[in-house]
């Protein structure tokens, strides 16, 4: 599902005209981005929390060349479904058959 396909979904199910749709998603989308450069962490409850974590330090190595380069530590965002949701989807989702190649 893309961006577009939520803000169809939601004009769809609200009647809320699409553009208006789209700008709410992208205002909400930009907060939570502003909120985790500025490294605070986003909670909904019910959905997930958007965190902002610290990796470590640490040497890498760079196959093509054979040396080793290191990694400084960094920040980078993750997202952690809530219980409720990963329960809702584990018990839910039901993976399609693989499409088989028929040349």
């Amino acid at each position: 599902m893309t961006k577009a396909d939520i803000v169809n979904e939601i004009s769809e199910k609200t009647g809320i005209e699409k553009m208006v749709v789209q700008a709410t998603v992208e205002s909400f989308m930009k907060t939570i981005r502003n909120s985790m450069v500025d490294g605070h962490n986003v909670y909904l409850r019910g959905f997930g929390t958007f965190l902002v974590k610290k990796r470590a330090e640490k040497i890498g190595r760079n196959i093509s060349k054979n040396t080793t380069v290191v990694i400084p530590e960094h920040y980078i965002p993750t997202f952690k479904a809530s219980k409720n949701f990963s329960d809702k989807v584990k018990r839910n989702v039901k993976i399609a058959e693989p499409v088989k190649n028929i040349d």
